[in-house]
C-alpha cells in the first residue's frame, strides 16, 4: 500500500429554526464547512431540495472537486513534458440523476477546460495529457462514473 494522507474539517449544521427537524418544512438546510487556518465554505442543498441559492450545495463542490483536482494533474503533466500554460479555465457540468429507491446518484460530469497555451502544440498530445490527468486524478479515480472531457485550446 502507498503512502497515506489524511484530511478533516468541520461541518456544522445551521439550520435549526427552533423546532429541529420536526418535518421537512420545519428546518433549513444551511451549513458551514470549517478546516484549520482556512477561510469557512458556506452550503446548503441543492434549490430543488429547500436549499439557499447563494449557498454552494454538495453537487457543486463536487464539480469544484473533480475540476480542481483534474487541472492540478493538468498543469503538473504539462509542466513535465515542456508545454506552457498561461491560462486555465473550466466550466464543468454534472448530471444527477434522482430515484426514489436510493436517492439518486451522479451519472455523468464533463470538464470544458480552456487552456490558453504560449505557443502552438501538438492538440494531440493536450488531449492526451487530459486523458492522462484523468487516470492520475485522486477524485476521478473515487468516483463509480467516467469523467468527460471536452477541451479548448487558445494558442498565443
Amino acid at each position: 500500500m502507498g503512502k497515506q494522507h489524511q484530511y478533516k474539517l468541520t461541518l456544522a449544521w445551521l439550520g435549526n429554526e427552533g423546532s429541529g427537524t420536526l418535518n421537512y418544512q420545519a428546518y433549513n438546510r444551511d451549513f458551514v464547512v470549517i478546516a484549520d487556518g482556512k477561510p469557512p465554505i458556506s452550503g446548503s442543498s441543492d434549490p430543488a431540495f429547500r436549499g439557499d441559492t447563494t449557498r454552494y450545495n454538495p453537487e457543486e463542490m463536487l464539480l469544484m472537486a473533480v475540476s480542481s483536482c483534474h487541472m492540478l494533474w493538468y498543469l503538473h503533466l504539462c509542466a513535465v513534458n515542456d508545454i506552457v500554460v498561461e491560462e486555465y479555465t473550466d466550466e464543468p457540468t454534472g448530471i444527477m440523476e434522482e430515484n426514489h429507491e436510493n436517492g439518486g446518484q451522479f451519472t455523468s460530469i464533463t470538464l470544458n477546460p480552456i487552456v490558453k497555451l504560449k505557443e502552438l502544440y501538438d492538440t494531440v498530445k493536450l488531449n492526451r495529457l487530459h486523458s492522462e490527468a484523468n487516470r492520475l486524478c485522486f477524485i476521478a479515480n473515487s468516483l463509480n462514473f467516467k469523467i468527460l472531457h471536452e477541451p479548448g485550446y487558445i494558442f498565443e
